[in-house]
């Protein structure tokens, strides 16, 4: 009897031992399956955020549209900074943008794109049509100078809404199919993104565009000598684009301006106090495909600040590379004797790189001027 009630007891044990056991087993792969699911859906999750661009039908190149961040209305002050401010604040965050005109073949492709010795990067807003007109007749020209290749591109992002909006994309479209020089985003194009500008064309470049010599960054207002440019180029010894150039309009120990209505003011919410390293005047600048390549590299870790000459000695400096000045490069302006002669005389102009703040006809104007075989200065 004890046996038997020895070996019931035994077999009772065995079963509820066996019974938790299957339990575990229940709980476990049940637990391991909601894991996997997750895992899965962090893997799709982090897959959209490294997600590649997409190609449209037309081949142009297209990001997913980035979506506001409304808890940068959070802070307090936010209702009493500027509009302007606040729409950045919303899109900080925003590294890529819809592409709505595209140019992958303009350097040949990534691998011709060595022979492009200089590409005339030009910031150009979509209302600027006088504008781009005058500079593809005269410095923007693409041509061979000095037996190298100048090609020229246009960089815009929208302006407007609506129906207007609609019909300054569809001038630059026009545009787009007559000359093939236009490279625009579905962004406000605005004082406060031309660092967003910037950076977009970098990462463009290093697609389609990686082995470019050098390049000239300029406003679409400038009158540029692309002539003087290359011979410059051309006389710089040991580089070939290959190794660090940047150079203009130098500018150093600037504090971020606290003045609310200053074009260029800068709230504590964008950036906290401090002095701004060393920066070229974003009017004009040139600079080596090298040296692009390396602000695009360092971009990636440093957050957008509106103004994109600032942002481009933040990232030179972060590099551990260093501006340098150029006195034929004039963002200011340029320096005439006196009040009583032309200030449009050529004789003033014909040796400068380039000189900002130009009208469209006077930059057609002295075009001419300074290439008039009979010029006597």
């Amino acid at each position: 009897m004890f046996r038997i009630l020895k070996r019931t007891n035994i077999r009772a044990s065995t079963c509820l031992q066996v019974g938790a056991l299957l339990v575990i087993i229940f709980l476990w792969k049940d637990c391991m399956d909601h894991k996997t699911i997750h895992l899965k859906e962090d893997v799709r999750n982090d897959a959209s955020k490294t997600k590649p661009p997409s190609k449209s039908a037309s081949g142009v190149h297209s990001w997913p549209r980035c979506e506001q961040n409304r808890s940068a209305a959070s802070d307090t002050d936010f209702g009493s900074i500027p509009q302007s401010v606040q729409d950045f604040l919303y899109y900080r965050h925003c590294r890529h943008f819809p592409m709505l005109l595209d140019l992958p073949d303009k350097c040949g492709g990534a691998s011709g794109s060595a022979e492009v010795f200089l590409l005339l990067v030009i910031k150009s807003s979509p209302e600027n049509y006088d504008r781009r007109e005058v500079l593809r007749k005269t410095w923007a020209k693409e041509r061979l100078q000095n037996g190298v290749r100048i090609q020229r591109i246009f960089i815009s992002g929208t302006t407007g809404t609506g129906f207007e909006k609609d019909s300054m994309n569809g001038v630059l479209k026009l545009e787009q199919h007559e000359h093939s020089d236009i490279l625009q985003w579905d962004f406000s194009d605005s004082l406060y993104n031309f660092t967003l500008k910037q950076i977009l064309f970098l990462e463009w470049m290093e697609r389609n565009c990686p082995n470019a010599r050098f390049l000239l960054n300029a406003d679409d207002d400038v009158f540029a000598v692309t002539d003087n440019v290359v011979e410059y180029l051309q006389s710089l010894e040991d580089n070939n684009g290959n190794k660090h150039l940047f150079t203009g309009h130098l500018i150093q120990n600037v504090r971020p301006t606290a003045l609310s209505w200053s074009k260029h003011f800068i709230p504590v919410q964008v950036q906290e106090s401090g002095s701004y390293p060393p920066f070229c005047s974003g009017g004009g600048i040139l600079l080596s495909g090298y040296t692009a390549l390396v602000i695009y590299n360092m971009s990636q870790s440093i957050p957008i600040l509106p103004f994109d000459d600032i942002y481009m000695g933040m990232c030179l400096a972060k590099a551990g590379l260093t501006p340098s000045s150029h006195n034929g490069v004039m963002t200011t302006s340029l320096y005439i004797p006196s009040s009583n002669v032309d200030e449009y005389d050529p004789c003033y102009y014909r040796e400068i790189l380039l000189v900002h703040r130009f009208l469209p006809a006077y930059i057609y104007l002295m075009w001419d001027r300074i290439h008039n075989p009979d010029l006597k200065c």
